[in-house]
C-alpha cells in the first residue's frame, strides 16, 4: 500500500507539474536569430557546398600546369615469335610472351595561356558563387527579419484586440447599469453583448495570428513549429535618410546578383580565350623508365627523355563550334545584365518609395491614436451621463481600433521597408542589425 501510494504520488506530481511549473518562454533577439539563420540555414548551407565545388574546378583547372605521371604494366602475348631475316636465315628479336614495366611524366612546357585562362575562368566563377552564397545568406536575413517584425506586429495587435474586448466589456457594464436604472431599453445592453461577442472572435484569430507567425519564426530557426518563443522589442535602431541615387548608385556596386552575373561574364570572356588557344600548340616534355622481359635484348630496360610540340590541325570543327558557343553565351550574359540592372532599380526603387510612406503614415496614423482616445473618452462620459448614445460609444471603440491598428501597421511597415531598401542596395543585412 505504502508503494502504491508513492507512485500514484508521483504520477499526480507528473500530470500537473506543467500547470505548476509552466514552461519558460524562450526570449529571442533579433541579433541571436540572424546568427542562426545566416551561419546554419539550410539556403545557406547549399550555397556553401556549391561555392565549395567552385573551389575544387579552381584546383582542377591549374592541373596541366603540374606534371603528369603514369606507371604501368603490361604483360604480351605473341601469335608468332618475332624474327628478323638474314641472308642465311632468320633469328629471333623478342619474346613471344613478356612483360613490360615503367612510368612516364609529362610536363606542359607552354600552351599559349590556355591554362591561365581556364584559371582566370575558374577564379571568377568562384566568385559568382561566393556571390550566391552572400545572397542566399542576406535572403534567409531578409525572410527572418520581416518574420520577427511581423511576430511583434502580431502581438502588439493581439494587445489591441484585447483593448476592444476590455472596451466592450466595460460599455456593457455601462449599459447594464443603466438599464437597471430605467434609463435605456433591453436593445442598448444586448447591443453591447453582441458587440463584445464579436471583439471576442477578433481576440481569437489576434491569437491564431501571432501563433501562425510564431512558428514560421521557429521553421526559419529550424526549430520545433509549438516552440515558445518570445521576440524582444528593438530599441535605437533606424535607418538614417538614403537619397534615391545614392540606393541606386550602391546597389549597382554591391547588389549580389550583379556581382554574381558580373564575375559570370568575366569568366566567359576567359573561357572565350582558353577555348581560342587550342588552335595554338602546346610545347611539352616527356621523361620515363621502361623494363621489358626480354632476353633478346642487351638492355632490357631503358631511360628516355622526349621534347615535343603538339599542334591540334583539324578536329571536325568543333574547337570553332565551342569559340562560337562560347561568344553566343558571352552575349546573352551581357545583355542579361542589362536586363537585371534596370530590374534591381525597380526593386530598390519601390522599397524606397514604401519607407517614405510607410514614414508618412506612422506621423498620420500616431495622430490619430491621440485622436481617437479622446474621442472614446469623451463618448463614454458622454453616455454615462445619459447625453450620448450606445451607437457613438461603439463607434468611438471602432475608430479606436481601427486607429491602433493603423499606428501598429504603420510602426512595423517602416521596419520591413527598411529592411527591404537595405536587402535591394545589396548590404549585408546581418552586419547591419549588429549580428556581426
Amino acid at each position: 500500500m505504502r508503494h502504491a501510494a508513492s507512485f500514484a504520488g508521483i504520477a499526480l506530481f507528473t500530470c500537473f507539474a506543467p500547470f505548476l511549473f509552466p514552461a519558460t518562454v524562450q526570449s529571442l533577439t533579433l541579433q541571436e536569430g540572424l546568427k542562426i539563420v545566416t551561419e546554419k540555414g539550410r539556403d545557406v548551407a547549399i550555397a556553401r557546398s556549391d561555392e565549395e565545388s567552385a573551389k575544387s574546378a579552381v584546383s582542377l583547372a591549374r592541373s596541366p600546369w603540374l606534371p603528369q605521371l603514369d606507371l604501368y604494366g603490361r604483360e604480351t602475348w605473341l601469335k608468332n615469335l618475332p624474327e628478323v631475316r638474314v641472308p642465311n636465315g632468320s633469328f629471333p628479336t623478342s619474346q613471344d610472351q613478356f612483360a613490360t614495366v615503367g612510368f612516364r611524366a609529362t610536363q606542359v612546357l607552354y600552351d599559349f595561356g590556355k591554362t591561365s585562362s581556364s584559371i582566370s575562368s575558374a577564379k571568377y566563377s568562384l566568385k559568382a558563387r561566393e556571390a550566391g552564397t552572400f545572397r542566399a545568406g542576406n535572403r534567409a536575413a531578409l525572410e527572418f527579419i520581416i518574420s520577427y517584425f511581423d511576430l511583434l506586429e502580431a502581438e502588439e495587435l493581439l494587445k489591441v484586440a484585447q483593448e476592444e474586448v476590455t472596451s466592450y466589456e466595460a460599455h456593457g457594464k455601462d449599459a447594464s447599469a443603466r438599464f437597471k436604472a430605467g434609463v435605456v431599453t433591453r436593445n442598448e445592453v444586448l447591443q453591447a453583448e453582441v458587440m463584445l461577442a464579436d471583439s471576442k472572435q477578433r481576440l481569437l484569430t489576434a491569437e491564431n495570428t501571432r501563433t501562425l507567425r510564431a512558428s514560421r519564426l521557429n521553421s526559419l530557426l529550424m526549430r520545433p513549429l509549438n516552440e515558445p518563443v518570445q521576440p524582444q522589442e528593438i530599441v535605437g535602431y533606424a535607418l538614417g535618410p538614403v537619397p534615391l541615387d545614392q540606393a541606386w548608385a550602391e546597389a549597382e556596386q554591391s547588389h549580389p546578383d550583379l556581382k554574381d552575373l558580373d564575375a559570370r561574364v568575366r569568366a566567359k570572356e576567359e573561357s572565350i580565350s582558353s577555348v581560342r588557344s587550342e588552335y595554338l600548340p602546346t610545347v611539352y616534355v616527356a621523361g620515363g623508365y621502361e623494363y621489358t622481359e626480354n632476353q633478346y635484348q642487351v638492355h632490357p630496360d631503358n631511360w628516355t627523355v622526349i621534347a615535343g610540340v603538339n599542334i591540334n590541325l583539324f578536329a571536325g570543327g568543333s574547337t570553332s563550334s565551342r569559340v562560337s558557343m562560347t561568344r553566343s553565351e558571352h552575349l546573352s550574359l551581357k545583355l542579361s545584365r542589362e536586363k537585371l540592372l534596370d530590374a534591381v532599380r525597380l526593386d530598390v526603387q519601390a522599397a524606397w518609395l514604401d519607407r517614405e510612406s510607410s514614414n508618412q503614415k506612422v506621423q498620420v496614423s500616431m495622430a490619430a491614436v491621440a485622436q481617437a482616445a479622446e474621442n472614446l473618452r469623451l463618448q463614454r462620459l458622454r453616455y454615462q451621463q445619459g447625453v450620448g448614445t450606445s451607437t457613438e460609444v461603439v463607434d468611438a471603440v471602432t475608430l479606436m481600433t481601427t486607429a491602433e491598428t493603423n499606428a501598429w501597421k504603420a510602426n512595423f511597415g517602416v521596419k520591413r521597408a527598411e529592411a527591404a531598401l537595405q536587402y535591394t542596395m545589396g548590404r549585408d543585412l546581418a552586419a547591419a542589425y549588429g549580428a556581426k
